[in-house]
């Protein structure tokens, strides 16, 4: 039998390999998207080192027909998607009082556009087979936001508002859809560690129907609630 396919878009060291890691070692064989290849081939070395089934797939989560060239290279390689992992955001600091209209399109490209363009690879087929996972990574600035961090905020935010609203259109044909809003700086070996957050998603993605949400907020109650509050 075919082993499923997770697409995670959005990897690096930390959360992004810890999913890979954690839905690999659930069965699923992992496709990797993100922008840097050299970067792609090295989480791939490690996967497999450790038993999991990767491959990496390049592509540009601001630009709509990049993505879309990735999942037809995904498509080709195992199969439809049956759990996409949107994990990308525009990680820069922006200042609210001096943020232009052009940083903050840029921002909202990669944090809520591209969720959007591998949304829209991934449903078609999840509608017509009736089943599906679609997780995507929020943070404590879409419930909080501070001055400092205003686009990567304000792309979180609509995020956010997204996949709730994705959640009740798709949850009633077999699809569930939820984000993880991630309330701390992940860290190995803290309350934060990759590892801990990783198996959330999964008990979401395992979880049964009649338990499904649109949002989990990872916060620990021993968590600072002002972690991302910086001063300038």
């Amino acid at each position: 039998m075919t082993a499923p396919v997770c697409a995670i878009a959005g990897v690096g060291p930390g959360l992004g390999l810890a999913l890979a890691r954690r839905f690999g070692k659930g069965g699923f064989a992992i496709a990797l998207i993100g922008r840097r290849e050299t970067a792609l081939t090295g989480f791939v070395d490690t996967l497999s080192s450790e038993g999991v089934d990767a491959a990496g797939f390049a592509a540009d989560l601001a630009e709509e027909q990049s993505i879309k060239a990735a999942f037809d290279r995904i498509k080709s390689w195992k199969g439809p998607v049956e759990a996409l992992i949107y994990n990308a955001a525009d990680m820069a600091s922006d200042d609210v009082t001096t943020l232009t209209a052009e940083r903050l399109q840029h921002a909202m490209a990669v944090t809520l556009g591209g969720a959007v363009t591998c949304v829209g690879e991934v449903l078609p087929g999840m509608l017509e087979r009736k089943k599906g996972t679609i997780i995507a990574t929020s943070g404590g600035l879409a419930l909080d936001p501070y001055p400092q961090w205003a686009a990567l905020g304000a792309g979180k935010a609509a995020l956010h508002n997204y996949i709730g609203a994705l959640h009740k259109a798709v949850s009633p044909s077999g699809i569930n859809a939820a984000v993880v809003a991630v309330c701390g700086i992940v860290e190995p070996g803290g309350l934060f560690d990759p590892d801990l957050i990783a198996e959330e998603y999964y008990k979401l993605h395992r979880a049964d129907p009649s338990d499904w949400r649109p949002e989990l907020i990872y916060r620990p109650e021993a968590a600072d609630a002002d972690y991302n509050a910086t001063t300038s």
